[in-house]
């Protein structure tokens, strides 16, 4: 793509020393802030899953669709993307065919963490990670956790997170880690399903402290990343909403939104698996996920990702989100009040 663009002052400077290595009359094209420079386009995968979606929205706000390539499973979801003009192509990253061809003509992409859990998940970003290097991607902008690289911390979700954001290292292409706080939404629901049942939420987390952050926060900070990029070199950011708190504090805040009356009790590590078995949760992202559960996630993922908060592993909050989007998150009380608009879900990935 090429465009002109209007930078700031300093850069005038390049624009003037442009414009007399050039030689005279040459004002016309290099004045002291224009300056006409090529670029690639942005590229953000997973635009028919939950939050792919939503950056989607965001980014069409930030960005011309002509600047825009968008990936996903569904050719359907990417119809609408493509009546707009968006450039859009089906992907499947569990396979590399295709891919470099798809990602062509992107300078940087989005890598949205795919919903599957191990060696699987992993291959699937290696695929992607090698595609985007060939068709010379020169930056990953790639959904990762908070906390990933301590290696004390038990969540096996952050094994596959370290895993990529190593890998994109090792590869030698620039990258913007955008490591996340866990969405709000997912405990919002959990909340309302034990306002049908006892009114006595039970999990593992204990006193342990979380970031809770809204899923659409989280997305907003993936558009950001992509149409802020060039501002970021080999960045990790900690994406996370407006205060630590515990699930206890979590609870009276959705007492406080609703009306409802829940408490909260803690169990072990062994009886959470037992109520995501009662639930019809499967332990792995292998096994069968119902529709309509309001647990779309694997149980070994939720009992070891409630693990780490009770240790500690998961107790991070800076202000990256603000500064990447000049906007502050949401508070879990906000989206309490407004629950309808902040639940977690169904399941879209094709595979597990």
């Amino acid at each position: 793509m090429v465009c002109t663009a209007r930078l700031n002052p300093w850069l005038g400077i390049l624009s003037r020393q442009m414009a007399s290595r050039m030689g005279a009359g040459n004002e016309k094209i290099i004045n002291e802030t224009e300056i006409t420079i090529i670029m690639g386009k942005l590229l953000l995968t997973g635009v028919d899953g939950n939050l792919g979606r939503q950056a989607a929205e965001y980014l069409l706000e930030l960005e011309p669709v002509d600047n825009l390539i968008f990936c996903g499973y569904s050719e359907a979801a990417l119809q609408k993307y493509a009546d707009m003009g968006v450039e859009t192509h089906v992907t499947n990253f569990n396979f590399s065919d295709g891919l470099q061809e798809a990602f062509a003509g992107a300078d940087r992409l989005a890598l949205i963490s795919m919903p599957f859990v191990g060696a699987k998940r992993q291959n699937a970003h290696k695929n992607v990670v090698d595609a985007a290097k060939a068709a010379g991607v020169k930056q990953v902008v790639y959904t990762s956790l908070v906390n990933a690289g301590d290696e004390t911390n038990p969540s096996v979700e952050k094994k596959d997170h370290i895993y990529t954001e190593n890998y994109i290292k090792e590869s030698g292409l620039d990258y913007i880690f955008l490591r996340n706080s866990q969405y709000a939404e997912a405990m919002i629901t959990n909340y309302f399903t034990y306002v049908k049942l006892d009114g006595v939420l039970k999990n593992n987390q204990g006193d342990g402290k979380m970031a809770y952050i809204s899923r659409k926060d989280c997305a907003k900070a993936v558009a950001y990343a992509l149409h802020r990029g060039a501002q970021y070199d080999h960045a990790t950011l900690n994406i996370n909403g407006p205060e630590l708190m515990t699930i206890s504090q979590f609870i009276a805040y959705g007492n406080q939104g609703t009306g409802n009356q829940v408490s909260y009790q803690e169990i072990t590590d062994e009886e959470n698996y037992q109520v995501f078995d009662a639930m019809g949760v499967p332990r792995t992202t292998d096994g069968h996920f119902e529709k309509g559960s309001e647990a779309p996630y694997s149980s070994d993922g939720m009992v070891t990702f409630g693990q780490a908060i009770r240790e500690g592993k998961m107790d991070v909050w800076t202000d990256d989100f603000q500064k990447l989007t000049g906007q502050q998150p949401m508070t879990v009380l906000y989206m309490f009040q407004h629950s309808d608009q902040f639940q977690v879900g169904e399941r879209h990935s094709k595979d597990n």
